[in-house]
């Protein structure tokens, strides 16, 4: 029987709401709840396009040029976005993770990501997926387990449903004070610039209208859990993505780019525990984990 292209696939479930975690990239494929399709994943046979549903680590969105420094020394990374020679959405999309626990409503995928061309670090990560009355929570941790310091940042990438035929009808609010700057390569200059008076400012919640966004927010209200919560209205549901401490910033991709059908169709949420562009520029949230230090974040869909 033919492998999938996603390697092999870890349902979960609870009442009535289910999800697909693949081998490949330890990414989300599916979620649903009932007849509410709440993602725009991708079927069994297809391999993940546009990073669906896909974990961005060590470092989410782009880096410039796919050069850095860190700990005094300069590296550079293959360039995966070659036509804007940026390299993008980190390291681990396409390697084999494992299941380091699988039972109904939960799993949690694992690797070791081993040094290699442009990041001679070892890092030990895990992603635990699970579903319970609340919906889903993804949370991420990773461990250093090298004798050096190491950069590190992480992200994932849902498209969600918006239960229009286009983006544009859905509602959005977005508690998010500033937006970042990019360049004509999508590059973060580290420019932070306020939404207020802007077409990008969503902090009282309105509809997206035809506003293209492949935009990082940040300065992030939260409330008193210390939680920001995102929402999102179609019709006839409304949708809140939360994140906790850990994710200072969020993508909103409106799919511009995107070949038809599926241009506009979904909507991108991206939790990032950085910006864009956070090896060139550390003061976006870049993470320095030292020998043997853990970092933990999570972020989760409500329904």
């Amino acid at each position: 029987m033919p492998i999938p292209p996603s390697g092999r696939q870890y349902p979960i479930s609870h009442a009535d709401q289910a999800a697909v975690v693949t081998e490949v990239g330890a990414g989300l494929r599916t979620y649903v709840r009932g007849d509410w399709t709440v993602l725009d994943g991708y079927r069994e046979d297809e391999m993940c396009r546009a990073a669906r549903g896909a974990a961005l680590i060590p470092w989410p969105n782009r880096l410039q040029d796919g050069h850095y420094e860190f700990g005094g020394e300069a590296f550079t990374v293959p360039l995966s976005e070659p036509e804007r020679h940026n390299a993008i959405h980190g390291l681990t999309r396409w390697l084999n993770w494992e299941a380091r626990r699988h039972r109904g409503n939960e799993v949690v995928m694992g690797l070791v990501l081993h040094p290699r061309e442009g990041y001679p670090f070892t890092l030990d990560l895990e992603i635990a997926y699970r579903l319970d009355e609340s919906g889903l929570q993804v949370s991420t941790t990773a461990r250093n387990l090298g004798d050096r310091p190491l950069p590190f940042g992480t992200g994932h990438h849902p498209y969600v449903r918006v239960g229009t035929e286009a983006v544009d009808q859905a509602w959005l609010r977005l508690p998010a004070g500033t937006r970042l700057e990019t360049d004509v390569r999508q590059n973060a200059t580290g420019r932070r610039i306020e939404v207020a008076g802007t077409p990008y400012d969503f902090r009282s919640g309105r509809p997206i209208g035809d506003l293209p966004l492949d935009t990082a927010f940040a300065d992030l209200d939260r409330d008193p859990d210390g939680r920001a919560r995102i929402v999102v209205r179609g019709e006839p549901w409304q949708l809140t993505l939360w994140l906790d401490a850990a994710y200072a910033y969020l993508m909103v991709f409106t799919g511009d780019s995107l070949p038809a059908p599926e241009r506009r169709r979904s909507l991108g949420l991206e939790p990032m525990t950085c910006g864009p562009n956070a090896f060139r520029l550390p003061h976006l949230g870049l993470v320095s984990l030292d020998p043997g230090e853990r970092f933990q974040g999570s972020w989760g869909l409500t329904l």
